[in-house]
């Protein structure tokens, strides 16, 4: 027999599931009958496959220590994915890291193994921290392919939930720097609510009332924040405040007031000097807590904001309301 202790990154885990991380060797119909026949006890008693777990459970299963050797057997992990990437905080609950631009925050259909969190994943299963099998460490926040800046990644389960929870309750700072399209002279606040149209990956203002059938679209209600650093040759460099998280949301928000985001072409903005996606960087990000973390602005974006003659220091610590 062997005893498995649940830990707390396995807690909330429904049964099946864990038995199909620990025991890759295994087929989901033979997990089914190990549960159904009562090879798999929790707490020694006979579970369900739907059976959640918690932290200070005993998972026993009724295996040689040969089977269960060859049952957790499995390929090698990560092969081919980069293990390159910025740290700006770490420790048992969480990961700050810098995204560089150009770089998926998770897989999607084009691009399925050089993402950021597959980098971060293989970074923890190399240092012993991540076993594959358990909780997977996850982004609580998300940044476009080509928007630069903070990610927490939440290293447990619990982790994440107190994150998302505080995101959600808008008790999480975060600031961006963009450089727009024209001349802001004042700060102000943009509470257009945003359409999202999945088919295009593009995000809109919510200017009409009713859908082409007489249908009123979905819409996210969405607020952002700014204040302009710095003006040259028609250009601002604005400090975004992000008070809710839509997708898009900054670049549909400014490009629908007619201040399009250098580089955004997507969005009606135009390549300059060599930059050909969007100036955005999501700089600074305080949680609940008061624990702020800064990402250094990205090289290419220092580069293009020295030649017109702009500021490349980081805005200090202040508000952004007006």
């Amino acid at each position: 027999m062997v005893e498995y202790p649940i830990t707390r990154a396995e807690n909330g885990k429904k049964l099946h599931r864990f038995l199909r991380q620990n025991l890759p060797g295994l087929p989901l119909s033979g997990v089914y009958k190990w549960i159904r026949v009562g090879r798999v006890k929790v707490n020694r008693k006979k579970g369900k496959p739907d059976l959640v777990l918690h932290e200070g459970d005993t998972v026993q299963l009724f295996v040689s220590d040969e089977e269960y050797a060859a049952l957790r057997r499995r390929g090698p992990k990560f092969q081919g994915v980069p293990r390159t990437f910025e740290i700006l905080y770490e420790d048992g609950d969480l990961l700050v890291v810098n995204k560089p631009a150009g770089l998926l925050t998770h897989p999607d259909r084009q691009e399925h193994r050089d993402t950021l969190i597959n980098r971060v994943l293989a970074y923890l299963y190399d240092k012993g921290e991540w076993d594959g099998r358990a909780f997977a460490p996850a982004a609580a926040n998300r940044l476009d392919r080509n928007t630069s800046g903070i990610v927490l990644i939440g290293k447990h389960a619990q982790a994440l939930r107190e994150l998302a929870d505080e995101i959600r309750g808008r008790q999480v700072d975060k600031r961006y720097l963009a450089l727009v399209h024209g001349r802001i002279e004042t700060p102000g606040t943009l509470k257009q609510a945003l359409i999202r149209d999945h088919e295009k990956n593009r995000t809109r203002l919510a200017r009409e009332r009713r859908g082409r059938h007489g249908v009123a679209p979905e819409t996210l209600e969405a607020e952002t924040r700014y204040r302009p650093l710095a003006v040259a040759e028609r250009l601002t460099l604005l400090d975004i405040t992000l008070l809710s998280g839509r997708t898009h949301q900054i670049r549909a928000h400014l490009a629908g007031v007619g201040h399009p985001l250098v580089g955004d072409i997507k969005y009606g903005g135009k390549p300059l000097r060599g930059l050909r996606h969007q100036f955005l960087h999501a700089y600074a990000l305080t949680l609940a807590d008061g624990r702020r973390f800064v990402a250094p602005l990205p090289a290419e974006l220092r580069k293009l904001l020295e030649s017109f003659g702009l500021p490349t220091d980081l805005p200090a610590e202040t508000s952004t309301s007006t």
